[in-house]
Parts: structure tokens; sequence; C-alpha cells
């Protein structure tokens, strides 16, 4: 057989052997694939950049509306408020703050507004050393008593870090502890857990249990 003839034959059958894989994907021949299974999509909760809650600080920086704590809009200056108990000597909310639930520490403790809101000047807060600081210092305050959370909280290693570490880079900023932590009943809610990462692979099935295994 002539070279010519060779790779014409050659070429003949690799055509032919085109063809055929062409008529079997046409016709199915090997059936479809099993499609992968559906990723759910994630809770929009688990990539939200912003914080459970607002502070006085950041409401000033966005220039929001602050008469919310314009307590002398109501309060009388220069006179403290009276507080109003019940009979087991807890704390009654008056009806002007009744979106406030009081539940700072244990066995009421702590519910009382006088620990941390100054009295005779509403405008201000007050610690247990008898330190005045502004609504924007509310993270002192809450350190005056949680000194171990404050430290870690000063270090970087609890609550909400954004920006740079190496200041040279850029700014660097931390959120107060109330853009987490609601002041009058300050224990975080919990959150259902993250899933896990997605294989993209279908499930495997679970081997065949062994004869004489239930």
């Amino acid at each position: 057989m002539k070279e010519s003839e060779k790779t014409s034959l050659v070429l003949t059958v690799l055509v032919g052997a085109f063809l055929v894989l062409t008529a079997a994907f046409l016709f199915n021949v090997w059936g479809h694939i099993a499609p992968l299974p559906q990723i759910p999509l994630v809770d929009p909760e688990f990539i939200k950049t912003d914080t459970v809650r607002t502070s006085y600080a950041e409401l000033v920086a966005s220039k929001q509306d602050l008469s919310d704590f314009d307590c002398y809009g109501c309060h009388e200056k220069g006179k403290p408020p009276t507080l109003r108990f019940d009979d087991k000597h807890i704390l009654i909310v008056p009806e002007e703050h009744k979106d406030i639930v009081m539940y700072h520490g244990r066995n009421n403790r702590n519910n009382l507004c006088t620990n941390c809101h100054d009295e005779n000047n509403l405008e201000l807060f007050q610690t247990r050393d008898g330190r005045e600081l502004k609504f924007s210092e509310s993270s002192q305050l809450c350190g005056s008593c949680h000194g171990p959370t404050f430290r870690d909280w000063n270090a970087g290693a609890h609550g909400r870090t954004s920006g740079y570490w190496n200041r040279d880079m850029g700014p660097f900023t931390r959120k107060d502890c109330v853009s987490c932590h609601n002041p009058h009943s300050p224990k975080f809610p919990g959150r259902q857990p993250a899933p896990p990462p997605n294989t993209l692979r279908a499930p495997k099935k679970p081997a065949p249990a062994a004869e004489g295994e239930h």
C-alpha cells in the first residue's frame, strides 16, 4: 500500500471515529450526568458589615436625630428624677421609657438608673470611682466595671475593629461597646452558626452495611 493510501485510510478512520462520537453525544448514548445539588444561599445576616446597634457617637458623626438623648426635654434640670419601685424593690420603668428592658446583671442587682446615669446631670454618666463621662465616652463607663473585657477591647481582642493595624497604611477604628451591646440589657443574643464551606460536589452515598450488621 502506498504512503498516500495509508494517509487517506488513517484520515478516513479518524473522521469516522469523530462522527461516531458526535452521534453518541447527540443521541445521549451514555445518559445524562446527574446535576449537582442546589447550594443554598448564605443568609444575608452572615455577610452584613453593620453592627447590631448604632452608638451615640455614630449618631453624632452621621448627624442623625438626637432627640432621644435630650433628657431635659422632659426632665427638670437640677432636680434628680424620682425613681419608683415595686414591692420587691424592682425598678418600675416609666411609660416614657417603655422601650427600655432593664436586665443589666443577674438578680436585678444592677438595674438602677443611677448606677450609670448621673442623677444630678442626666447628660453625663457617673462611674463607681466618681468620674463623670459624656455619652460619647460610654465604653469608658463599661470599662469601669468590666475591667478584663475592657482590656481585651482596648487590645482589639474583643469587639469590632476595622481598618488597618499598621497606622501608616490607613485609618483604624474601634466600635463602642454599645454598638453591639444594649446598655440596659447587655447580654448578647445567641446567633445561628454560619454554614460550613461547600465543596460543590454531590454528597457521598453511605457505604452499604456489611453482612450481619444492622
